[in-house]
């Protein structure tokens, strides 16, 4: 992978948070951490309020602005498989319910460089796919089964769950949006739905 990017197509932001609920009278709210990087709810952190796009949020009507709504983290802990936040400025329940259900960002430059050989989803997402240079189509999505990560694969009138393992890789240029792959005969034509 390069370290220059050609592509336009990645997004400006990337999503390290979801906010599910308040918890408790205080305004805390249970958080759904999409992110690996360890201080990325600590004290201070500054998290942008989006869809679930990414799409930013404007901030509330007592700033008229239309500006981007920010948001900042007074703290938090871990709690099952998330963690507990407090954000500045939320001190109910009331004021943590205007959250629930909000997506929490990062600028895609505050994201650090994948290790060697891994990949953020964002990266694969938008990718064209070919196998042993018959084109397949792009990455719509990714889905975990179980067994590991698939890459919704979408060209020629179908959808195509591609097992995103080593030995069905060749190449991953994420910078020029490019995957080929060295698929099993029929694996292709049997999983394969125009649906």
């Amino acid at each position: 992978m390069s370290s220059k990017s050609s592509r336009t197509d990645l997004p400006e932001t990337v999503l390290v948070g979801r906010v599910l609920r308040p918890h408790g009278l205080r305004g805390e709210l249970v958080v759904e951490v999409l992110s690996d990087v360890d201080d990325r709810l600590d004290p201070g952190s500054s998290l942008l309020v989006t869809d679930e796009a990414g799409r930013p949020l404007a901030a509330g009507p007592a700033d008229r602005s239309g500006a981007p709504a920010w948001i900042e983290v007074a703290g938090s802990r871990p709690h099952k498989a998330g963690a507990l936040v407090r954000f500045a400025g939320v001190a109910d329940k009331d004021g943590a319910e205007r959250l629930r259900g909000v997506w929490l960002a990062v600028e895609r430059s505050r994201v650090p460089r994948a290790p060697d050989g891994t990949f953020y989803h964002y990266e694969l997402l938008g990718c064209r796919c070919s196998d042993g240079g018959r084109e397949l189509g792009e990455v719509v999505d990714l889905r975990e089964d179980g067994g590991g990560l698939l890459l919704i694969v979408e060209g020629g009138g179908r959808r195509v769950p591609v097992p995103f393992v080593g030995r069905f890789i060749r190449r991953i240029d994420v910078a020029s949006g490019v995957i080929d792959l060295d698929l099993p005969p029929g694996l292709i034509e049997e999983c394969a739905s125009t649906s």
